[in-house]
């Protein structure tokens, strides 16, 4: 029925998922699905070390899983944890004429005080917001040129081709933004793959990210709590009068009631959940329960920006 597919991929250290959803943006249609676990210590997520600590068993590993796709499809997004780079909001103070112009300038004011060399790095810029006193609000992401190279050197191996590299957070976002964007004043916070991350928008515009990873096999309510409190009140601390209306919260399955427990407790409000099968159909006689539909998150929010 739908001409295009598009493919999405999530790594983590647990394994791979890889998803062909058809359609569109607004109507995406899961085509197929695969899974596959890593056995120990073939993946170490780190923002300066390469990440994949056995190549070999990480192709056969990604072709296995493609194979059992069966989709002539071969462009992939992929989606990261948040650890493996950095997502900053900066504020320029002068704007610029294009888009290297910006990133020389978002380097030049990163290159102080940044934990790796400078020109180590790729840098990506979204600008969010232009003031008119000639301000600039930018959404940047940065990750290591040799763990990005690693993860794109090792999919053509494989015989994939990474169209896109993302986070886990965005692709969640992307995911959700259906829902997301009707609320102009809104938190969304989100645990994948041990990590808690929250994003506050003021009037459509996202004004504050962050993203902690729970390094414990099973998250800690106390310890989780404690993240998304401190956060909200260092995003209260640097918006005065600004405040969210609505929150949104999103987990595995089998974490989402403890969670959204959480997340209540955290914001005193009562939080919306979302679930994947709200926003994806079952295409091609495919089935999938809503459990697994929601592990798949992150992998159908990538695979959506080649739709």
């Amino acid at each position: 029925m739908f001409a295009k597919q598009a493919l999405g991929l999530e790594i983590s250290r647990e394994g791979l998922k890889m998803v062909a959803v058809r359609g569109r943006r607004k109507l995406p249609a899961l085509n197929v699905y695969s899974t596959h676990d890593f056995p120990d210590e073939t993946v170490q997520f780190s923002f300066k070390e390469l990440n994949i600590t056995n190549p070999s068993r990480f192709v056969g590993a990604v072709r296995e899983t493609y194979a059992k796709m069966k989709s002539s499809a071969t462009r992939v997004s992929l989606s990261l944890p948040d650890s493996v780079g950095r997502v900053m909001l900066i504020d320029l103070e002068t704007r610029f004429k294009n888009r290297q112009e910006g990133i020389d300038l978002i380097r030049w004011k990163l290159k102080k005080g940044f934990p790796v060399d400078i020109e180590g790095i790729y840098l990506d810029y979204q600008i969010l917001r232009e003031n008119e006193s000639g301000g600039i609000l930018t959404l940047v992401s940065v990750i290591t040129k040799q763990v990005i190279n690693q993860y794109e050197d090792l999919l053509l191996e494989a015989g994939l081709e990474p169209s896109h590299i993302d986070f886990n957070t965005f692709n969640l976002y992307r995911l959700f933004s259906e829902r997301l964007c009707l609320s102009e004043d809104a938190a969304f916070i989100t645990f994948y793959g041990g990590i808690v991350s929250i994003t506050v928008f003021h009037e459509g515009i996202l004004e504050f990210y962050r993203a902690k990873e729970i390094p414990s096999a099973m998250y800690e309510e106390e310890r989780m709590f404690r993240e998304i409190s401190n956060s909200l009140l260092v995003y209260k601390n640097n918006n005065p009068g600004h405040a969210f209306s609505e929150v949104f919260c999103s987990a595995p399955m089998e974490e989402m009631k403890d969670f959204r427990g959480i997340v209540a407790e955290a914001t005193e409000m009562e939080p919306s959940r979302l679930h994947a099968a709200d926003f994806v159909s079952g295409g091609n006689g495919v089935f999938c329960d809503g459990n697994t539909l929601q592990s798949l998150s992150p992998a159908l929010g990538a695979a959506m920006r080649n739709l």
